[in-house]
């Protein structure tokens, strides 16, 4: 039951992106069409699941037990790093349509704080390892939701009569914003 909670907890009611306001560069900077939302999801999906699952274990086994976990936040932002490297390099190997097509905001997923965010608070929370996987990867999901979702609202704009001060990123916040309201309605949930 505590895996459900997570789960619907981190995928509706406190979208990482929605209610805790982390990863908006990339919701706003990949998510003007549908195909380059999804491939953003799938690359935060899985560098997410493992960066908080590498994160888990250093900070259990090195950090903790060395004492120094004043180095988590140095620590955590080197493993993403690393992994964003992967990533880039398995997609410009697999998919070159979709390497170039997510251009600079693929290395942005290192800065990323979503990613960051969800290790931390894995820690923070005092998860153990099953749970910090479980939440990682229901924050990935709930990140690609909101991204895929906001991606299809924007496709609609660029046929919609928006008036002109509007057009573009004005009106993509506005969005974004009733987005996040949305997601409010699902507060009572858990």
């Amino acid at each position: 039951m505590e895996y459900i909670i997570i789960v619907i907890s981190a995928i509706f009611v406190n979208n990482i992106v929605l209610s805790k306001f982390l990863g908006i560069c990339p919701f706003i900077g990949v998510s003007a069409r549908i195909e380059t939302s999804i491939g953003m999801s799938g690359a935060v999906m899985f560098v997410m699941t493992i960066a908080t699952l590498v994160t888990y274990l250093i900070q259990t086994y090195l950090l903790d037990k060395l004492g120094i976990g004043f180095m988590q936040t140095i620590t955590f932002i080197l493993v993403i790093a690393f992994l964003v490297q992967l990533v880039e390099i398995i997609l410009k190997k697999v998919s070159p349509s979709l390497y170039q097509a997510l251009g600079i905001f693929l290395p942005l997923i290192t800065t990323n704080c979503a990613v960051l965010g969800v290790a931390l608070m894995s820690v923070q929370n005092n998860f153990n390892l099953m749970e910090s996987v479980v939440f990682a990867i229901a924050n990935s999901i709930g990140f690609g939701l909101a991204l895929i979702i906001f991606a299809g609202l924007r496709e609609h704009l660029e046929l919609a009569d928006v008036p002109e001060p509007f057009r573009g990123v004005p009106i993509a916040f506005v969005v974004a914003g009733l987005l996040a309201m949305a997601f409010m309605g699902f507060a009572g949930i858990v």
